[in-house]
């Protein structure tokens, strides 16, 4: 059974829907980036929308609409008509994390939206600056952290951002204390990293690993199971003596509850087919991100499992949002 606020929003869209499900797209459609540009959300959105806009043939526009670690962006797609036009690159900090930190949310991460599919898998990329943190890996930044407790910072792109909980995840894996840095977005984070204002961050790769590649920033592991395709010679965390150890960052698309089917169908086959294809994939992959389409029924089942892990974080660590 539809949440009663889906079927009062289909209602809503009704004189809309004949259009909507038979001739859709025959206007512009907005992707919505909750965060500022530069991020991984705002990298997987224009990749994709930039394909999107040439197989349908309409302009698919990215809207950035930062703040609230996320939840500005969200609420506004949460309160869009429902009729395909406008749409949300979700990710798991605002779908799976800000329930937890944020008290009052006007939406709910499942009910309030309509799952198209999930796009991406992003690995985090522990880095570090060369010059302020000598090791070379994850056991030599352990013992760094050990024998100078608290004295090591690390930035994020905000209060409960990805960065953060992903960082926070791994501080109780090791039982190390450094200091959270927060910043508004990714982008000025990384350029403070690079400068030296902070030690280190544990980030998306496409942000992450340009400036690897740069000489201007040192990468000690990733977070997934297995290694990056993009990046084969950085080790993961977890063959570094953090077993089991994963935290990945993921994105996806989603509509307003009550989109009629008929356009989610749509959409989640045009996106299936694009991030399978070998034009963005390779890309992705270049990037430190990995394609992961599936069906709207597979990235709400991943929401929901999403939810429970991250909350238990949040939970035990007292992490508080901005």
């Amino acid at each position: 059974m539809l949440p009663r606020r889906a079927v009062l929003a289909s209602l809503l869209a009704l004189p809309g829907l004949a259009r909507a499900q038979g001739a859709w797209p025959d206007r512009p459609v907005r992707i919505v980036v909750p965060f500022t540009p530069g991020g991984s959300t705002d990298i997987i959105a224009r990749a994709l929308a930039a394909e999107l806009q040439e197989a349908l043939k309409q302009p698919f526009v990215v809207e950035n609409r930062g703040g609230a670690g996320g939840t500005i962006g969200t609420e506004v797609v949460a309160q869009a008509p429902p009729d395909g036009y406008t749409l949300l690159m979700g990710h798991i900090g605002t779908l799976a994390v800000n329930p937890f930190l944020y008290r009052g949310l006007s939406f709910d991460t499942v009910d309030s939206f309509a799952p198209i599919t999930l796009a991406a898998v992003v690995p985090n990329v522990m880095v570090v600056n060369p010059r302020k943190v000598p090791a070379g890996g994850i056991a030599e930044l352990v013992a760094l952290a050990r024998r100078r407790p608290g004295a090591l910072t690390y930035g994020s792109g905000g209060n409960g951002s990805a960065a953060h909980i992903a960082m926070a995840a791994f501080l109780l894996a090791t039982g190390m204390a450094m200091e959270h840095v927060p910043y508004r977005g990714t982008a000025p984070m990384i350029n403070d990293l690079i400068g030296g204002t902070i030690d280190l961050t544990f980030t998306g790769g496409p942000p992450a690993l340009p400036p690897v590649r740069a000489g201007m920033l040192r990468a000690l592991g990733v977070s997934s199971a297995h290694r990056l395709a993009g990046a084969p010679d950085i080790p993961t965390i977890a063959e570094q003596g953090v077993p089991g150890f994963e935290a990945n960052q993921w994105y996806g698309l989603l509509a307003p509850a009550g989109t009629p089917r008929p356009v989610v169908e749509r959409l989640n086959a045009e996106c299936t087919r694009i991030l399978r294809g070998e034009k963005l994939r390779p890309r992705l992959e270049g990037e430190g991100a990995e394609a992961a389409p599936g069906t709207p029924e597979a990235f709400r089942d991943l929401i929901l499992a999403e939810r429970a892990r991250w909350g238990e974080v949040v939970r035990r660590t007292g992490m508080r949002a901005d």
